[in-house]
């Protein structure tokens, strides 16, 4: 009588030459099929409609032994009935592949797919991925990308500009343009449906600056706000640096006074250098720590930095009408503004104080202008003594904006 089978028994089944079929002496019909490979599988083989049949329940060791005559008592049980569960297994498989099919080319599906084999390897595609996941595929998800068509892109773009967001319009543009590009590239479409579609309209440059009146309720508002979109704001004041840059600040980067950013933290990939007035260090001091391995300091878990940068500006900006109000004894319009704007109103603030712009750009890292060209390549200063120098006079303006004796500041050329 043939050995009933256990898991030890099975797991010591050897390979042959040839491919083996062998009968599970405690169920009829149950078969361990074991390849001259050495891999193993379980069958069944059974009689329906007068005619063999053979269905595949699972591979060894996934499918254990008890699991396997599980799986065949149910089939044979099911052949007891009237059904064939070989036929079952095929339509089921045909739907799972139906499915997977529908899927393959949905809009949230292949933006999935660009975001993982191309945005993860650029700088800025975190970025490009957040506004595609929030305009495209937040209308689009669900639609096969074979449906989409010029009109389609054209309302879309259409639909955000109407919204009053005509700049954002245009740069969803460029992102879906090159996404779609991406697609054509990969066979999964013939062409474009954007191509030939316009920008929506010609873009003006920004030069919102905040007054002397909205620093003061920006400061406050922060104050009152503190962790974490009160520090992040003030520091993005003081320094007039990046967004994206202060946003993924570290400890490690920090040395005593300094700000060092590498070249693959900055926007132009150009190591930098900022001096931290005695205001900026006193915010980044009152930054509570969440230790994590990054050493982020902005971070509410201390593994990923800040998220959610326009529900964070939008709690400064209402803190900013309520400080505005109370100090004003009646509501008070203040104009849309962004974090960038911090960036643009430092610069200003300098320009005000008589900084020479090109120690301005040194202190925003910027390589056009009077330190672009030729001037870039030769001229080495650091204009390190020149940038600390700027950023502590600008951070006294800061102060006295919002102590309300900023008639008192001396412009730094007049020292």
């Amino acid at each position: 009588m043939a050995r009933a089978f256990t898991t030890k028994v099975v797991d010591a089944t050897k390979p042959g030459h040839t491919r083996r079929e062998i009968p599970d002496p405690g169920l009829s019909g149950l078969y361990l099929v074991v390849q001259p490979s050495g891999a193993k599988s379980w069958a069944l083989r059974y009689r329906y409609g007068g005619k063999p049949r053979k269905l595949t329940l699972g591979r060894w060791p996934v499918m254990g032994l008890a699991d396997a005559r599980a799986a065949a008592s149910e089939a044979i049980e099911a052949v007891e009935q009237g059904d064939d569960p070989s036929a079952a297994k095929r339509v089921a498989k045909a739907e799972r592949m139906e499915v997977q099919l529908s899927e393959r080319d949905k809009i949230k599906t292949l933006v999935d797919q660009y975001g993982k084999r191309h945005l993860s390897k650029l700088k800025t595609g975190s970025h490009v991925r957040r506004e595609l996941e929030r305009h495209v595929v937040a209308a689009w998800g669900e639609r096969d990308i074979h449906e989409i068509a010029k009109r389609d892109v054209i309302d879309l773009l259409d639909g955000i500009a109407d919204s009053g967001k005509v700049t954002t319009a245009n740069r969803v543009r460029a992102y879906l343009n090159t996404f779609l590009n991406w697609c054509v590239e990969r066979d999964i479409l013939p062409m474009s449906p954007a191509m030939g579609v316009k920008a929506v309209a010609k873009e003006r440059a920004r030069e919102r600056v905040l007054t002397d009146d909205e620093i003061r309720w920006f400061w406050k508002a922060c104050t009152h706000l503190g962790q974490p979109w009160g520090h992040l704001g003030k520091l993005l004041l003081l320094t007039g640096q990046r967004l994206g840059e202060v946003v993924n600040m570290t400890d490690g980067e920090i040395n005593g006074h300094t700000w060092h950013l590498s070249s693959e933290r900055t926007k132009n990939g150009r190591a930098h250098d900022v001096p931290l007035s005695e205001a900026a260090r006193g915010v980044l001091g009152a930054v509570e720590r969440i230790k994590g391995d990054a050493g982020y300091v902005f971070t509410t878990n201390g593994v990923t930095t800040l998220q959610g940068y326009f529900k964070g500006r939008n709690r400064i900006a209402e803190q900013m009408q309520v400080v505005a109000s109370s100090e004003r004894g009646q509501p008070v319009e203040i104009p849309h503004w962004t974090f960038h704007d911090l960036r643009r109103t430092a610069a200003t603030g300098m320009a005000r104080l008589g900084i020479p712009v090109r120690v301005t750009e040194a202190v925003l890292n910027h390589v056009s202008g009077t330190g672009g060209g030729i001037v870039s390549v030769y001229q080495r200063h650091d204009y390190a003594d020149e940038k600390r120098d700027a950023l502590d006079a600008w951070a006294r303006l800061v102060a006295d904006l919002v102590e309300g004796t900023a008639d008192n500041v001396v412009r730094i050329g007049g020292r």
